[in-house]
């Protein structure tokens, strides 16, 4: 997410009331979590296993538990519990809006969509030509929804993040301050759900297609032309590349990178990434090939059973 003007290092850690190492003027642009972090960010590390992580990121000011040696042209921000100053941020620059009506406000819908009956559009959202929206469908705030797109009836669009840190009194969430992008092209089936991203966007590429019931997961990005059937559930902060195709009820782990023009056969699960150019099926999903021949070696068995 980025802000509307750029804050100083001092000015932040003033507002969350907390020590600061670094230029009291160093220039703060966004808030990220570690996914998505660009230059000008800062980005929040809580556990020691992920200092490192944090520090080398692109982020030039990380949100941290423990004073530590501060990278050049970075600062550091000393917080006793970083998750939830991290949160105090993105609620303060991007507090949740209520709505009044069926369309929220500063969103901007051209006048060659075609809305139907039913429909709620939230804060900030800009919709493009010839856009057509069925019955039911839910779109959060500021979510993009580009030139010729289709959002089948019951979906919803923009829903916050599923991004909760465990603590002794339960789980809570991180406030989902990201958004959709639906590039041009796009067709969203019935009852699809696409998750906001937790501080930047959830993507789908031009051009790809989505059946009924399909679930995407926060911070996904998901290239052109990509095809994903019925009940397919991709996890948070997943890339799908170009050309990617997806059959029915197949379930994909997050963080992981799919390849381009690689397809993935009904009931798969995915764990780990996939290479591009190729046939995946099974769960754990393997090469098509080498799966056939583990298929073919397990028939055999009862035979070299009997055998013994």
């Amino acid at each position: 997410m980025k802000l509307q003007e750029p804050k100083t290092l001092k000015a932040l850690a003033e507002f969350l009331n907390c020590e600061f190492v670094g230029d009291p003027a160093h220039q703060i642009t966004g808030l990220n979590e570690i996914h998505r972090v660009e230059d000008g960010d800062v980005v929040f590390v809580d556990h020691p296993k992920y200092y490192d992580k944090a520090l080398k990121s692109k982020a030039t000011t990380i949100l941290i538990d423990k004073e530590v040696e501060c990278p050049e042209g970075k600062g550091l921000l000393i917080s006793k519990f970083p998750f939830d100053d991290f949160n105090r941020l993105t609620k303060h620059f991007r507090p949740t809006l209520f709505m009044h009506g069926a369309v929220g406000e500063s969103s901007h819908i051209a006048d060659s969509a075609q809305i139907y009956p039913n429909v709620t559009i939230g804060n900030n959202v800009r919709i493009g030509e010839n856009v057509l929206i069925y019955p039911g469908v839910v779109v959060m705030d500021y979510t993009i929804i580009e030139d010729n797109v289709i959002i089948g009836a019951n979906s919803v669009i923009g829903p916050n993040a599923f991004y909760y840190k465990k603590k002794e009194s339960g789980y809570d969430r991180l406030h989902t301050c990201g958004n959709v992008i639906l590039k041009k092209n796009v067709e969203i089936g019935a009852m699809c759900t696409i998750d906001a991203g937790v501080t930047a966007s959830t993507v789908i590429g031009e051009g790809s297609k989505l059946d009924n019931q399909v679930q995407i997961g926060h911070d996904t990005i998901i290239g052109k032309n990509c095809l994903l059937a019925a009940n397919v559930g991709i996890a948070g902060c997943t890339e799908l590349q170009n050309n990617v195709t997806m059959w029915g009820q197949v379930g994909c782990a997050s963080n992981v990178v799919i390849g381009e023009n690689a397809i993935v056969l009904a009931q798969s699960g995915i764990s780990k990434s996939l290479a591009p150019n190729k046939t995946y099926f099974g769960s754990p999903a393997k090469d098509i090939r080498l799966m056939y021949r583990e298929m073919a070696a397990i028939r055999k068995l009862p035979e070299i059973l009997e055998n013994m």
